[in-house]
């Protein structure tokens, strides 16, 4: 049986051939990114160029998919990318240990990409990386916090400019308003009340300099994160079949 009989017999050849034809770039290969990268390997997109800069560490284990004992302190992007093959190694696909930032965001992307998935941490490599693929008029999926939440129902999508209750999504509707966007970025986010304990000011908990990480690490559990990263991945291919019409 083809490994995407089942798909295609849900969407069809033509939208599956949609998919197919797909060139999707995902920014951070962690809690949520690494939910995203399985989803799209399993629903047939071509093309994924992966990008993160980290190692995979023992913390991670509890959320992440990449992360397993036999992984530990190897490059995320090369572990996602030796993992896309396996699920289907008919994909194109590219890994670049690479942080984004202000200098490089434009460089990282192309007019070939069909939809750019911010999964990153620190406000300001989403920014950039957002403003950046704006301005090349590309559709953007990025992910809100997904840490300090338990309740997969409270997740939702909705444009930037749509968002409510989520204290990432507010500071990121600030900076982006500053570089001149409004709207025009999908977002998945929770209007769940975080559950952790130790909360630092908004602004310092979601950016650390250079770094791309919170300053005080936030408590995290794997479905969450998990759902994220599918409902994002289900916004991906949304985007991509309504871009065939």
């Amino acid at each position: 049986m083809p490994v995407f009989s089942r798909t295609i017999q849900l969407l069809g050849a033509d939208k599956f051939a949609a998919l197919n034809r797909a060139h999707v770039a995902i920014f951070g290969l962690g809690a949520v990114g690494s939910y995203v990268v399985e989803a799209l390997a399993r629903s047939g997109i071509g093309q994924l160029s992966l990008f993160d800069h980290d190692h995979i560490s023992p913390s991670n284990i509890n959320r992440q998919l990449l992360a397993v004992h036999s992984s530990i302190n190897r490059p995320k992007a090369q572990v996602a990318r030796e993992r896309v093959l396996d699920i289907n190694p008919e994909c194109h696909v590219r890994a670049y240990e690479q942080f984004v930032n202000g200098d490089n965001a434009h460089s990282l992307l192309g007019p070939d990409v069909d939809v750019v998935v911010d999964a990153i941490d620190g406000v300001n490599s989403k920014v950039n990386l957002i403003v950046a693929a704006r301005s090349l008029g590309l559709a953007v999926v990025s992910s809100m916090g997904a840490a300090a939440k338990m309740d997969p129902s409270a997740i939702q999508s909705a444009d930037i400019a749509d968002t409510s209750c989520c204290p990432l999504a507010r500071i990121m509707r600030k900076r982006l308003r500053r570089r001149g966007i409004t709207s025009g970025v999908c977002c998945v986010f929770s209007t769940e009340l975080a559950h952790h304990t130790h909360e630092a000011p908004e602004e310092e908990a979601w950016d650390n300099g250079d770094h791309g990480r919170p300053r005080e690490p936030l408590g995290s559990i794997s479905y969450l994160t998990g759902i994220f990263g599918l409902y994002v991945a289900g916004e991906v291919v949304r985007l991509v079949l309504e871009g065939q019409n």
